[in-house]
């Protein structure tokens, strides 16, 4: 009798950790629904960049249009309205593009400045991204595995530099480079960035430097390696996934940063986001081709994402199961 009811109660008895399988699909339709939701965004701008001007602006917005390259076009180039007579004696269209800007009577006169506002980006983005977690792999490295003084003391301020808003320091920042000549360079904007993201770093990574144990670098300094050796090639490995989370957080402050960018950078280090809202078309701004420009500023964040996909769930998720 006690056997029967010992087993009655074990067939009723659920994990407390493991959720049900109603949980399950509650949970699973919760994160598809939450997924849609915040894809909205990115389809509207995306099919806001294939539709011509006047699609763009009409009102109800337009679901079913035809699309058009326009505002990719306008995008890369630089146009001049012309008359009808003069487009006429110019001769039959030589390109797609071409033809597209004739409809509207205009010429291309030369490439815009898109492409270079975009290197900028990418060389000030990923260049203050690599310094910030080199710099940061360092500093965690030694706040977790040696005894610093004032090492709280140190970790609070650090962390304080993150707090502050940019408008707050961004008065004195430009006088000091307008000294330094560092105004309007990507050399300027990539240590502005690096100094911002570091402490973010520094955070990050010394919790993930925290994890490892610190018996495999002992084990590693037994077998002859010295310290720089055993943090090469026992700590590193251990802490990509923490590494490739923090490279991405700080790729995308750097990315997507506009207060530094629009009151530091003017001319030849100006990045792709002040200059893209700015985009003029007739009558105002350019929808298509700001939308088409937003679209292509998202791929290298979207790629440097998947690609690294699998060590940032990792490194999400790193430490919060102990066993």
């Amino acid at each position: 009798m006690s056997a029967a009811i010992t087993s009655a109660a074990t067939t009723k008895a659920h994990s407390v950790v493991e959720s049900s399988s109603r949980g399950k699909w509650l949970a699973g339709l919760l994160v598809v629904a939450y997924a849609l939701i915040t894809l909205i965004p990115l389809v509207w701008i995306l099919a806001t960049s294939l539709k011509s001007p006047p699609d763009s602006i009409s009102y109800p917005p337009k679901v079913i249009f035809e699309p058009s390259l326009e505002g990719y076009v306008n995008l890369f180039t630089t146009r001049s309205r012309q008359t009808e007579e003069y487009i006429e004696n110019l001769g039959p269209a030589e390109t797609w593009y071409d033809e597209i800007v004739r409809k509207r009577n205009m010429v291309i006169v030369g490439p815009s400045r898109f492409v270079d506002r975009y290197m900028n980006s990418v060389v000030i983005g990923f260049g203050s991204t690599f310094l910030a977690v080199f710099l940061g792999t360092l500093a965690a490295y030694g706040f977790s595995r040696f005894k610093v003084p004032l090492k709280d003391d140190l970790l609070f301020f650090i962390l304080s530099t993150r707090m502050m808003p940019p408008i707050a320091v961004a008065i004195p920042i430009y006088l000091m480079y307008r000294e330094l000549g560092l105004s309007d360079t990507a050399l300027g904007m990539i240590l502005l960035y690096t100094a911002v993201n570091v402490s973010l770093s520094v955070w990050l990574l010394k919790g993930f430097m925290d994890e490892i144990p610190r018996e495999y670098e002992e084990a590693a300094v037994v077998d002859g390696y010295t310290r720089l050796q055993a943090f090469w090639k026992v700590v590193l490995p251990q802490a990509r996934a923490g590494i490739a989370a923090t490279a991405i957080f700080c790729l995308i402050f750097a990315w997507n940063e506009y207060a530094f960018a629009l009151l530091l950078t003017s001319g030849n280090a100006q990045t792709a986001p002040p200059f893209i809202p700015i985009i003029i078309g007739e009558g105002g701004l350019d929808w298509p081709a700001v939308a088409a420009g937003t679209t292509l500023f998202l791929l290298p964040i979207v790629f440097f994402t998947v690609l690294l996909r699998n060590q940032l769930l990792r490194g999400i998720t790193f430490g919060a199961v102990r066993k």
